[in-house]
């Protein structure tokens, strides 16, 4: 946890480029993504002021400065698929560990269940990146299936891991109905 300042999360903005470029260039969080190094600062501007209606870019700030960035995205157009958000995070290398996942993670949460009607929230974690494995499982998401040499990564194939987290009234509805 972070000492004298609280983790404020809010939305992403434009001006938050600079702050979120340079997230990315900490090796811990580059390596956690699918980003590659050294990302042009143009590109987080781009994205920043050409965010999609159906996406959500949240940040963490301690003392107004930003330490981490979530995305939290429709998973598809299909009406099929409505009902499934998918996430991505980082954190900056020298704040990871204090909470900042966490804080990123209860508000995309708080978003998917009680804002946008999320059923089910996707993500992909790399299957060595235990600190992520166990946020995720602390909120509810479930390892689905692992997938093998998912990406290259640092010069070599690295596994990653598909989790999900229903919807805590459609896990209690399939719940129940598998007790009947």
């Amino acid at each position: 946890m972070t000492v004298g300042h609280p983790i404020v999360v809010r939305r992403a903005e434009p001006d938050d480029a600079a702050a979120i470029h340079q997230t990315f260039l900490g090796p811990r969080a580059i390596a956690g993504t699918l980003q590659l190094p050294y990302p042009s600062i143009e590109m987080w501007r781009r994205r920043l002021a050409e965010v999609p209606a159906d996406d959500c870019l949240l940040v963490a700030t301690i003392d107004a400065e930003v330490v981490g960035n979530l995305g939290l995205h429709a998973a598809s157009k299909s009406p099929r698929r409505r009902h499934v958000g998918n996430i991505g995070m980082a954190v900056r290398d020298d704040r990871q560990g204090r909470g900042v996942g966490t804080a990123l993670l209860r508000a995309a949460i708080e978003l998917a269940d009680a804002w946008l009607n999320y059923q089910r929230i996707e993500l992909w974690v790399y299957a060595d990146n235990l600190a992520a494995l166990h946020l995720y499982r602390k909120f509810g998401f479930a390892i689905e299936g692992t997938c093998r040499a998912y990406a290259f990564r640092d010069g070599q194939y690295v596994d990653a891991c598909a989790m999900a987290r229903l919807h805590p009234a459609l896990r209690l509805k399939r719940e129940t109905e598998s007790d009947e």
